[in-house]
């Protein structure tokens, strides 16, 4: 269930929708159970929704407002078998800001994930590269990653080719097939199939560059470790809870 408003309008209880959030949390830890393997391991991401029309950012709230909007469900998360929240078609940036404060008090990691329309701004004009910048500086980096979500590629393509820094926090897509727009979709009386092959080809192009960049980046910081290890003269050990090393464990491997 995306958010607690649109579970009202389907007749649910706060304490209905928190069970229906469980309940689905515990449905994929049973198919993780089944297909998780020491090669591939399977992160259980707990979803959660923009309020309101995810493509219509109508009734935009503060980030405080964000926060406490969103904070039920995402400790209902952290309080289950989901290795960290998803917060996907984010159409402005202080909702994105809230979700990701409310999953750091919450101590569950948060990938954010925005939609653009056709010219690679969010549905309020905002820029991707200020909003990315926006949650970083406003929460001091804690997404563990960003996405682009609900968007042809050829709408945001033009702008993560540019190679810049804040490029490298996106690490996932989930496009759309359709070059429409998000009113052309929603005003279509036909499903517009787009061109799936096309977008997969892109799609793939873009992970496979970021694999590569983010081995890079491990190489060399695991040459920084060799150095620093050199020099230590004591080791600090440091008590994790359980839960917390285990979701962050998952994580890195996938």
């Amino acid at each position: 269930m995306s958010e607690r408003g649109l579970g009202r309008k389907l007749g649910y209880t706060s304490g209905a929708l928190t069970d229906a959030n469980r309940a689905a949390i515990g449905l994929l830890e049973e198919i993780r159970g089944e297909y998780e393997t020491e090669r591939t391991p399977v992160v259980i991401s707990g979803c959660v929704g923009p309020r309101g029309d995810g493509y219509v950012p109508d009734r935009a709230m503060s980030e405080q407002e964000a926060a406490v909007y969103h904070r039920e469900q995402i400790e209902t998360f952290a309080g289950s078998a989901a290795d960290m929240v998803g917060a996907m078609t984010m159409t402005y940036a202080e909702e994105a800001v809230g979700i990701a404060r409310a999953a750091q008090r919450a101590a569950i990691p948060v990938a954010i994930s925005f939609t653009v329309e056709t010219d690679g701004r969010l549905p309020t004009g905002q820029d991707l590269r200020s909003a990315i910048e926006q949650v970083d500086g406003a929460t001091s980096g804690y997404p563990a990653y960003y996405m682009v979500n609900c968007a042809h590629p050829t709408h945001f393509e033009p702008v993560l080719s540019a190679g810049a820094p804040w490029v490298e926090r996106i690490r996932g897509l989930r496009a759309n097939a359709s070059r429409m727009s998000h009113a052309e979709l929603n005003d279509s009386p036909d499903l517009d199939i787009g061109d799936a092959p096309l977008v997969f080809g892109i799609v793939l192009e873009f992970l496979a560059v970021s694999a590569h960049e983010e081995r890079h980046d491990e190489d060399a910081d695991e040459a920084r470790r060799d150095r620093d290890e050199q020099d230590v003269d004591e080791v600090v050990v440091v008590d994790l809870d359980e839960r917390e090393d285990r979701r962050h464990r998952r994580c890195d491997r996938a």
